[in-house]
This record gives structure tokens, sequence and C-alpha cells, in this order.
């Protein structure tokens, strides 16, 4: 039995009505920012306590991942304490030197996450790959902004997306193999199979915040691709770089992120469309039938006039008494289908 076991229930419990008026009431700005790092922590659920603990003292907001292999973090920061903040995780052996993507944009003023979740898990990104499959300390090159610029306009390299079809489909680089993916671990072998025959082509793989292409380049490595390379701080820090350099912007589109705000802007370009109608949208949402709760587009005009739901039948279903829908939301959590993103085609759900 696992000694720490009685403190893995150190959460926030409160409702997500009550997380947000709390939010609404605070009158400092929140910084956003992302972090990861491979690295062999000896007692996870120790380093998570202590976390939690100091996390929770400076008000702090986020959903964080630690497990023996590293920690993967998205969080916000309030603005009083960050040097606080800063100076205490980087005291900590194990991330001494650990760098911080900072949100480019944030139109939620910082306020991206509801409450503070730290939770040990296998893996920090769940990837299916077997110890054998791959060495994360044999990893590709991490190319600036301006390098990566460089490569793609002249040396002819093989560029690809590491993200899901739902990310990808609101943003991406031009030309980039763009997996129909909706998870890391379906995309990893899909990759693979993509790039057959490219072994000594230039592979530039870019992601977020870079954690996936981390083990992405460690496995195409160990499968004898000699020239692998990745996008360094992924496209959160590619904005930042390219807006600080004056660097021409290779990004088309928006940015998905995995908060509150679900996006945020790299370019002006909207280059994706409403799942509904077919007008240019960029705009995810759940569907407000929690059975259901599809990650889909959904422009404002269509959300009004569909109840923001994806479907007639999931109208009908958010009409139903409470109770009724109650039941319906455990029969779907028991068959598995609660925060499916697979790609679907609403056009003509209300077509007669």
């Amino acid at each position: 039995m696992d000694p720490n076991a009685g403190k893995r229930d150190l959460v926030n419990k409160l409702d997500k009505e009550r997380l947000i008026a709390k939010l609404e009431q605070e009158t400092f700005k929140r910084i956003t920012l992302s972090f990861y790092k491979y690295v062999i922590i000896d007692k996870p659920y120790d380093l998570r306590d202590e976390l939690f603990a100091k996390w929770t003292d400076l008000n702090c907001l986020g959903r964080i991942y630690i497990s023996q292999e590293g920690i993967n973090a998205q969080m916000n920061v309030p603005e009083q304490y960050w040097d606080e903040f800063e100076a205490h995780l980087h005291s900590l052996k194990y991330f001494k030197d650990v760098p911080f993507k900072i949100a480019v944009t944030d139109k939620t003023e910082g306020k991206s996450f509801l409450k503070l979740k730290v939770k040990v898990r296998g893996q920090i990104v769940a990837d299916g790959l077997r110890p054998e499959d791959y060495d994360v300390t044999n990893v590709g090159a991490h190319l600036s902004a301006k390098d990566w610029n460089y490569a793609i306009e002249k040396e002819n390299p093989v560029v690809v997306d590491m993200r899901n079809h739902y990310e990808s489909e609101i943003g991406h680089f031009e030309g980039a193999i763009l997996p129909e993916a909706e998870t890391f671990k379906e995309e990893l072998p899909m990759v693979l199979e993509k790039l057959k025959g490219k072994e000594n082509r230039k592979i530039l793989l870019y992601c977020t915040g870079g954690i996936r292409c981390e083990k992405t380049s460690a496995y195409l490595k160990h499968h004898g691709f000699s020239d692998v390379n990745q996008l360094h701080g992924g496209i959160i820090d590619y904005a930042r770089q390219i807006k600080e350099e004056a660097l021409e912007n290779k990004f088309h589109g928006i940015n998905f992120v995995f908060d509150e705000r679900l996006s945020e802007e790299i370019s002006q370009e909207v280059i994706s469309e409403c799942h509904q109608c077919g007008e240019k949208s960029a705009r995810h949402t759940n569907c407000a039938n929690k059975a259901c709760n599809l990650l889909f587009i959904q422009c404002e005009k269509c959300e009004e006039a569909n109840n923001g739901c994806c479907t007639p039948q999931c109208i009908d279903v958010i009409n139903l008494p409470e109770e009724e829908q109650e039941q319906i939301r455990r029969k779907a959590k028991e068959t598995k289908r609660f925060h499916r993103h697979s790609k679907v085609n609403l056009r003509d759900a209300f077509k007669k």
C-alpha cells in the first residue's frame, strides 16, 4: 500500500460556478504559463504534496502532472507572487533550470484555470511506449524560431504537427503533415508510418509547448531517423520569439491550448470553419449536453441558434428534466463516451 495514499485527496472541491464567481471578484492579474521537464523524480507523491501546499499558499491555479519521469504543468500565478513562485520552483533540485513558456495572448487576464490540480500519473504524457522504444536522453536538436524559419525556407524539411486533429485544425505551419489523431498515443505510430522512407530527410517537429516533441524526437531517432529537430518551446515560445525579434510568422491561424481560453491568437488568420454552418471560425466549445460533451467548432450564431449543442438530439436532452439528464450522463459515463474529440461533420445534422 502506498504510504502517501491518504494525501492524494488534497483537492479543491468547490463547484465550477463558485470557482468562476471567486475569480471574477479578483482585482489582480495572473500570469499564464506552462513548463515541463523530463527528470527522474524519486518520490513523486511527496513532491506532489509539497507543490500543492506551496502553490495553494500562493493562490496558483492550474493542471499539473508529476511522475517518476518528470513534470508537465499548465498553470497561472498571481502577478504579486510571481517572484516567490519562481524562486521556490528553481530552488528544488529537479527544476533548477526549468524554462517557462509564458502565454502570448490571454483575453481572460490570467484566469485560464479555475482551480489547482496536482496529480501523480504513470507518465507525464500518455504515449503507450515501452522503455525500450526510445531513449529520452537522445532527443532531437532544439531550434529557435529564427533557425526554424530558416530551415523551412532553405532546407526542404518534412514538417510534422505532433498535436491532435482538433488542435491542428484551427492553426498549423504551412505544408505540415497533420495526422488525423485523437491522442498522442495514436499519433506516434501514425507519424512513424507517414515518415517511412524519409529517414535521411530533415525532420521538423512541433507541438504546443515542446513536451510531445521531446518524446517523438527520441522515438524517431530510435527508429533510425538521422536529422530530427524540434521547435524549442513549441508554438507558445515561437510566438514570443517572433514578436521580440521581429521575425516572419510562418504559423497560420490560432494555437489551441488546454485551459479555459481554449485558444490563443498567433496570427490574424482564421483558417478553420464552424462545424455546423461552414462559416470561418476557430471558436472551440463543448456541447452543452454534458452527456455528449463533444469538443467542436461552433460560431456564435450557431451557438445561439442551437443552444450550444452539436445536434438536435442534444438539444432535446438539455430540455429534459434534470433527473433524466443525470440518468443519461450516468449511462454515457458507463459506456466511456465522455470527452470524446472525434472529428465529425455536423453540417447535415439539422437537415430534415
